[in-house]
């Protein structure tokens, strides 16, 4: 067994198998560091399923995460993809200790599942929320896209890259956002980003964050109070009948929905929505 060290919005955490699983994890490499304290370890081996209670299912295009757990209360999360099942991620009630489970298909795929659950639920409490976003940085700040699968975030991200000089991606997928003390907020790249590979280990001032909605018209409008809340909580996974867990998303969320902008376009996939947004969001 080999033990490696990765770091992800100033978290620490450590994956423990064999060489082969390492050759899956090459998105996880610009976030290598030294070995040291850490939020949570991961160990990857074979071995049986375990018994289990279902609390919830979640599906999405084609994957499915079923939630429960074992008569000793460690929760359980069973990973299907197109119906096969990939995996068992089994862990402490806090997060901080989880082995997962293999049977040898689509591993990649429970290996990232697996971190990013073990991530999510072990930083809820620590000011740490992992988004369902895509995310740009310009002039040094970094502007946060979100909506549901399908609304276009990746295409309203790569319209900033084209026709908004300066722009990079950061992230297409799951950005990290982290609130300091002094709560100023931060959005982070990480390991994983979905459809694009984009594993940058950067990190920048939360400028703004933008609700999309398809429309036939290109408009925008600030969220204000419940709104934004509302607005940042459909993107924000977790185990939310989880008490920990539940106050400190809220915590976070909060604390976002007061500090930072949040708006709402309305647009069509074209060069005059980024432009507007642009010229909006970052004044």
């Amino acid at each position: 067994m080999e033990t490696r060290y990765y770091e992800v919005a100033g978290h620490r955490f450590c994956v423990s198998g064999e060489e082969d699983v390492f050759t899956l994890m090459s998105n996880y490499e610009p976030f290598a560091c030294a070995d040291g304290e850490t939020v949570f370890a991961l160990d990857v081996e074979n071995g049986d399923a375990p018994e289990y209670v279902e609390e919830m299912r979640q599906e999405d295009e084609g994957q499915t995460i079923i939630c429960g757990h074992t008569a000793a209360g460690e929760a359980v999360f069973e990973f299907h993809w197109w119906g096969v099942t990939a995996g068992w991620l089994v862990c402490s009630d806090d997060y901080s200790q989880g082995r997962l489970i293999t049977t040898g298909k689509h591993e990649k795929m429970a290996i990232d599942n697996a971190l990013m659950i073990m991530f999510a639920l072990a930083t809820a409490d620590k000011g740490t929320v992992l988004f369902h976003a895509a995310v740009v940085s310009y002039k040094n700040k970094g502007y946060m896209f979100l909506g549901p699968s399908g609304t276009g975030k990746s295409t309203h991200a790569s319209l900033w890259q084209r026709y908004i000089a300066g722009t990079a991606l950061v992230n297409d997928d799951n950005p990290v956002v982290r609130i300091s003390e002094d709560d100023t907020a931060t959005v982070y790249g990480s390991p994983w980003s979905g459809k694009t590979p984009c594993y940058r280990s950067v990190h920048y001032p939360l400028g703004g964050i933008v609700l999309l909605s398809q429309a036939p018209y290109n408009k925008i409008e600030r969220l204000n109070g419940i709104y934004a809340y509302a607005a940042l909580m459909e993107s924000i996974s977790g185990k939310r009948w989880d008490e920990r867990i539940a106050d400190g998303l809220h915590q976070t969320e909060n604390a976002l929905a007061s500090s930072i902008p949040v708006w709402h376009l309305e647009c069509l996939p074209d060069e005059e929505a980024a432009k507007l947004c642009n010229e909006t969001i970052t004044q």
